[in-house]
């Protein structure tokens, strides 16, 4: 019904609007018996989508708007429609003879080229929307239009050098909204320098994107895990220590390699001093498991016991009951029973998924920057709660 719907709300304006035409182009009589013909169209065509036969009601449509220069929109409107109803190869046919046609202005032409690009890209051709979209650059008034678009063919392709070019030119006309994009495909190519065993390299492209987003937190998690691989062990810790001040949705990405970077340093009094600082302010449990394991190893098994049990009243989490199993019954004096309800829980944290995106609701059991379902950068964050971190 949403396409019929749709339909209806162009045939009104189609038939209002050719009526005044032909009342505009010829004289009295003949734009009479062309007002009695357009009417009598748009109400078969109204028929159509009341008896819903949206395919009939198009072919009507495409009757009423003329094809040349004055019903422009309408004729950009149906090739978007069909691109929607998945008939991409009908709009691109429609966006084609639109863009051949005499009559029409620069401008018009423009409008024509933007609507044929998006019929490739939902197509698939990618080479086909690159080569038109550069062509637009060169067209007043869709440079911007063109970059856009231009950006996301490059992503699709993962062009990053590409793809942050067109970015920073699209913020020189003006359009600066991007400016966490270009961090983000920066470091995609820091990853693919990692890749290559290319930490120099990798290590300039997050210094780079932390210079356009000085507290962009993917770039400071993956310089504090480069220093941490180097052995830097303490520009590993300022490096998490940020990401935990910046963005508390992050730390149980960085609680580990924290604690390890700590540990190498010698500094127990700042790690503890850090866990209890996070596990007051993170949602999660991850900064509290790591305040337990602490305490565990200075103080004993019976105060990590006692101080999760505290703070289990308070925040109740599946991990952390789960922790305070173990250190309440060692695996080595295992009954049956706390066997038992020790892999039950084990197996509902590993059947729940444990990121999710914050557009579209995917839920991964690994991290992704950039949402694999909805293409969102940035959205897919930790879990946290009952059955979270």
């Amino acid at each position: 019904m949403i396409v019929e719907w749709m339909l209806l709300g162009l045939l009104v304006p189609v038939a209002a609007a050719s009526g005044y035409l032909a009342g505009r182009r010829g004289s009295d009589k003949s734009s009479g018996r062309r007002v009695t013909h357009l009417t009598s169209s748009y109400f078969r065509g109204l028929n159509y989508l009341l008896n819903e036969q949206p395919d009939k009601a198009i072919e009507v449509f495409l009757q009423i708007a003329e094809p040349d220069s004055d019903t422009l929109e309408t004729q950009l409107a149906l090739g978007n429609l069909f691109r929607r109803r998945g008939e991409v190869d009908r709009a691109i046919r429609l966006h084609q003879n639109l863009f051949t046609r005499p009559l029409l202005s620069a401008e018009q032409r423009g409008l024509a080229l933007v609507e044929l690009g998006e019929d490739y890209l939902r197509a698939g051709l990618l080479d086909r929307a690159e080569a038109l979209y550069k062509d637009l650059l060169q067209v007043e008034g869709q440079q911007q239009v063109a970059l856009r678009q231009l950006i996301e063919i490059y992503q699709r392709e993962q062009d990053w050098d590409s793809a942050i070019a067109a970015a920073e030119r699209l913020c020189e006309s003006g359009d600066c909204s991007n400016v966490e994009l270009i961090a983000q495909f920066r470091c995609e190519l820091a990853d693919l320098a990692l890749q290559d065993g290319d930490r120099e390299s990798a290590r300039g492209h997050l210094l780079g994107a932390l210079g356009d987003v000085p507290d962009f937190t993917r770039a400071r998690l993956q310089l504090g895990n480069i220093e941490l691989d180097q052995r830097n062990w303490r520009q590993a810790a300022k490096h998490f220590e940020k990401v935990a001040k910046q963005d508390p949705d992050y730390v149980s990405e960085i609680v580990h390699p924290l604690l390890k970077a700590l540990h190498e340093l010698g500094d127990r009094r700042r790690a503890h001093r850090l866990m209890r600082e996070l596990s007051q302010r993170e949602r999660g449990s991850a900064s509290l498991l790591g305040l337990v394991d602490l305490t565990e190893q200075d103080e004993g098994r019976l105060a990590a016991v006692q101080l999760l049990a505290e703070r289990l009243h308070e925040r109740p989490s599946v991990r952390g009951v789960r922790r305070l199993l173990d250190l309440s019954f060692p695996p080595a004096e295992d009954r049956e029973s706390v066997a038992l309800v020790r892999d039950i829980l084990d197996k509902l944290l590993e059947k729940e998924p444990t990121y999710r995106c914050g557009r579209c609701g995917f839920r991964p059991r690994a991290l992704y920057w950039h949402c694999p379902s909805c293409r969102n950068w940035g959205t897919v964050k930790p879990i946290h709660g009952l059955v979270g971190d």
